[in-house]
Formats: C-alpha cells, structure tokens, sequence
C-alpha cells in the first residue's frame, strides 16, 4: 500500500522551532457538529472547543490537526491530535491535566507526548479502525441510547461476517459514497472487517488507510439491511463491482459509531 506524499505546507513545518505535541482525544460526540471547526458558524465543535481550549494556555490560537474529521453526532475513543507550541517549561504529559481542567466534559486528553517535528496526526496515519455499537433484540438501556443503534431483532452474525470478509485490499468504495463526498479518489485500502459480540452487545470493526465521508454508516446500513433481507455475499461482492449507491443500503445513524483507534 502505497504511503501518501507530504504536502509541502507539512514540510514546511518541520523546519519550526516549536515544539510538537501529540495528543490522544476521547469524546462524546453526541452534542458536536463533529470535529472539523465552522469558521463563522456558531456551531459546536470538537476541534473548536480544542482550539478554543489551547488558546487559553497560550494567550493566542493554536491550530490543531487531527487523524481523522468525524461527522456531526459521531465519538470518538481514540482520535490523534498535535499541536505546535511554544510553551518550553512544560512537560509535554503536563498537558492533560491542563487542558482537560479547562475543557467541557463531554472531551477528554487521555495522553500528550512529544512528537518529532515532522510528525501530522492525518498524513503519518497508516490505518483507522471505527467501530459501530449495535443493541440487538433487547431493550436498551437509557445511556446506552447515545452509544448504540437500537435493533429489534437478532441478526446472523455468521450472515454478517459473509459480506465483512469481503472487505479486504483495496477496493473501490464509490457503492458507499455519498454524491457529495469531496474525495479524488474513491479506493481505499481495507485491513479487514468484524461483527463479533462484546457482553450483550453486537460490535463491527473496520479498518482501512482512510474513509471517505459517512462511509462506515453506509457499511453498516447495508450489511444489516442485506443480512435482514437474507441477501447472498454474491450479491454483496455484486454491489461492491458495481459502484452503485442506490444499490447499497440505507445509512446507518450516528450515535452508534467511534474513531476507535489509528495506527502509525
């Protein structure tokens, strides 16, 4: 798989004299306009709230990268931030306890670290895993509401796993893309894919190099739509040739969906 190039405005940083700080982000997306900040908007955000968070510490704005843009109502266990600064008497672990006193709740720094001065959340990434929490044939319970789509039924896991074991290599992902979707490019590298159950709950995990936007939700809506539908992985590998959203499922909501993790 082929690693993409650095932008020279990436390259450009690694002559600065500040330093870099890596961050590990956990959120609660539910009451965010997702990450990505809105300039000129009043909506919330995550990367705004950062930044807004940063600006503070350092009595002027700081902008932050991210490894990934999760959409409005998406969470996140383990989204990877940096940040340059210039703050030399601080040791870089020390900014977790300082950005999260001034941080909201639904926001936490899990771990800050120096980075080298190279390093960008987004372009070093080499893979991001998701996962998408499912309440299956059973009541949920009211916290669990935020975090998870409520399904009346038990679906075949077995079924499931047909169509996720499809998900490998690289493939073209234009059946899981939305019209609006501004990639150049709609091929994505997949490591694999999983439905498996944790406690009484009903997990899919996925990861690939990238995601184009509200991919994963597509995934989901399509494979309980066709496993619902007793659809063959035939027909599954089917859509997959064809490219064809209208011939995929319906898009799965939110609430259920984390940025679980990114490897480097």
């Amino acid at each position: 798989m082929p690693k993409a190039s650095t932008p020279t405005s990436i390259k450009n940083s690694m002559s600065r004299t500040e330093r870099n700080i890596r961050l590990l982000v956990a959120y609660d997306g539910t009451d965010f306009s997702g990450w990505q900040r809105q300039d000129g908007s009043t909506r919330r955000t995550v990367q705004g709230a950062l930044e807004a968070t940063l600006a503070k510490l350092h009595k002027s704005p700081v902008s932050l990268s991210a490894a990934g843009r999760t959409d409005a109502g998406v969470h996140a266990a383990g989204q990877v931030a940096n940040f340059y600064t210039d703050i030399k008497n601080m040791a870089a672990e020390r900014f977790v306890p300082a950005l999260n006193s001034l941080l909201p709740q639904d926001i936490r720094v899990l771990s800050a670290q120096e980075a080298s001065p190279e390093f960008h959340a987004r372009f070093d990434a080499q893979s991001r895993t998701y996962r998408y929490y499912v309440i299956a044939g059973r009541h949920a319970l009211p916290h669990e509401l935020r975090y998870a789509l409520q399904l009346w039924r038990r679906p075949c896991i077995e079924r499931l796993n047909s169509y996720a074991r499809c998900l490998r290599g690289e493939l073209d992902c234009s059946a899981f893309a939305l019209s609006k979707d501004p990639s150049h490019s709609r091929s994505r590298y997949f490591f694999g894919a999983l439905f498996f159950v944790e406690r009484d709950t009903l997990v899919f995990e996925i990861t690939a190099n990238a995601f184009l936007w509200k991919m994963v939700r597509s995934i989901v809506g399509t494979l309980l739509y066709f496993e619902e539908h007793d659809v063959s992985p035939d027909t599954f590998k089917a859509l997959l040739a064809s490219g064809e959203r209208k011939l995929a499922g319906p898009t799965a909501p939110p609430h259920g969906l984390f940025l679980w993790n990114v490897a480097y």
